[in-house]
């Protein structure tokens, strides 16, 4: 073998040593990029599902039932009502908690609507008299929901991040759980429309471990199936 040739299979040998250990480098890489990106892009989607959790809350409260269409809740935010219930006067006030079940344990006082009730005790409390009670105010849901959220956009609600505008899979049913109706709803999005655009095979090896372990292939908050207490399968 002449110093040419010898020079030529050195460099061919040590570009392959390069390739080999690049190789090896990105297989190791490739499942760490890729949960990097994962958790990234859940947290995007785990936010959007707890919005929708908390309109969806705030929506039964007003309903007494929950909604299977975002545009639904939508036109709540945009237009609902909702009632604050504040609380005057203390519990831990005696004299006050006395006053209060005198005036509830009267006739007269009985015969009067809630709203009537109200207006009387607060008129008392404003002439000095010691009470405790409660009323409710309502209040725009927009006014109310969110305000410490500036980056909040209700009309992305819709969509599962990152998949290209596939919409959110939503379901509200009411069930009967040990004699009672009770209303149920759930919110999903398969990782397949959350990982759009990201290596396939490690997509499909999620699914593949989370349908082996019983789970959701996705992200889901809520439950039609059975009452969770509107827990996301992330808690």
């Amino acid at each position: 073998m002449n110093k040419t040739l010898k020079i030529v299979v050195e460099i061919l040998l040590a570009l392959a040593a390069v390739g080999c250990v690049y190789g090896i480098y990105r297989s190791i890489m490739k499942p760490v990029n890729f949960n990097k990106e994962k958790a990234r892009r859940q947290e995007v989607a785990v936010q959007r599902l707890k919005d929708i959790r908390t309109l969806e809350v705030a929506f039964k409260g007003v309903h007494n039932r929950f909604t299977d269409s975002i545009d639904s809740l939508k036109m709540f935010y945009e237009t609902g009502k909702m009632d604050i219930i504040m609380q005057v006067g203390s519990n831990d006030d005696s004299l006050a908690v006395e006053n209060t079940k005198k005036y509830k344990n009267d006739k007269n006082f009985k015969k009067l609507s809630k709203e009537e009730q109200n207006a009387r005790f607060m008129e008392l409390y404003r002439q000095g008299e010691k009470l405790v009670f409660s009323i409710s105010t309502p209040i725009a849901v927009k006014d109310t929901l969110f305000n410490n959220r500036p980056d909040f956009n209700i009309d992305s609600l819709k969509y599962i991040p990152f998949s290209g505008k596939q919409p959110v899979q939503m379901e509200a049913i009411v069930k009967t759980v040990s004699g009672v109706q009770v209303p149920l709803f759930e919110a999903r999005m398969p990782w397949r429309a959350i990982l759009k655009g990201m290596d396939n095979q490690l997509r499909i090896n999620l699914d593949a471990e989370c349908e082996n372990q019983n789970r959701y292939q996705g992200l889901q908050v809520g439950s039609v199936t059975a009452p969770n207490n509107n827990a996301g399968n992330w808690e």
